[in-house]
């Protein structure tokens, strides 16, 4: 019978230690290290980009994150900017199978997994925007499974868009917002044109 206890104690402890399938802990935020006992991040480049809708933000308006490569089970996702280890602004409404992660004393600092289901490209979280001048990046850890995770895993920096400007990035493609200066200079000659 005594056998029979220490055994159940050792499976219960290496449960314990085994991951967090409901989530990363809250101190996971500022480093983004899961906690996962006896694992360490994969040393090869991830096999995963985390990627934007638009390259500015805007205080207000939503941004699209979505993380795009093999589909993953865990996910630790903030927004940060450069020199600092703070989570900024704050996620909305966070994709199924996952939940808000207090960091910074920000109960919706981050987005974690809140269970190990497979998430993917289709997984599309929101985040708005702190009224900030710096550009700020996302920086995410992904976990395809407890044993293999990557870490500081970043988007391309985001700056803020000129306020009551034309965003044109918002919700369009990369492609329409390099164009932006072209279409003023278009709409500009055609107003001169019709006022002459």
């Amino acid at each position: 019978m005594e056998l029979l206890l220490s055994a159940l104690l050792a499976l219960q402890v290496l449960s314990l230690s085994s991951g967090y399938p409901n989530g990363a802990p809250t101190g996971a935020c500022e480093d983004m290290m899961p906690r996962h006992a006896g694992v360490q991040p994969q040393p090869s480049p991830a096999p995963y980009v985390v990627l934007t809708n638009s390259k500015t933000f805007q205080p207000g308006q939503p941004v699209t994150v979505t993380i795009t490569g093999p589909e993953y089970r865990g996910v630790l996702l903030e927004a940060r900017t450069k020199g600092s280890n703070n989570a900024l602004g704050n996620w909305n409404n966070p994709p199924p199978d996952t939940k808000f992660l207090e960091c910074t004393g920000n109960p919706q600092g981050a987005v974690t997994h809140s269970n190990t289901n497979l998430k993917g490209n289709a997984t599309v979280y929101r985040w708005m925007p702190p009224n900030s001048t710096n550009p700020v990046y996302f920086m995410a850890t992904v976990a395809q499974q407890r044993a293999v995770y990557w870490i500081n895993v970043r988007s391309n920096p985001l700056t803020r868009g000129a306020a009551g400007g034309l965003n044109l990035a918002t919700g369009a493609s990369a492609g329409m917002a390099d164009g932006k200066p072209l279409l003023l200079l278009v709409l500009g000659s055609l107003i001169l044109q019709v006022l002459a």
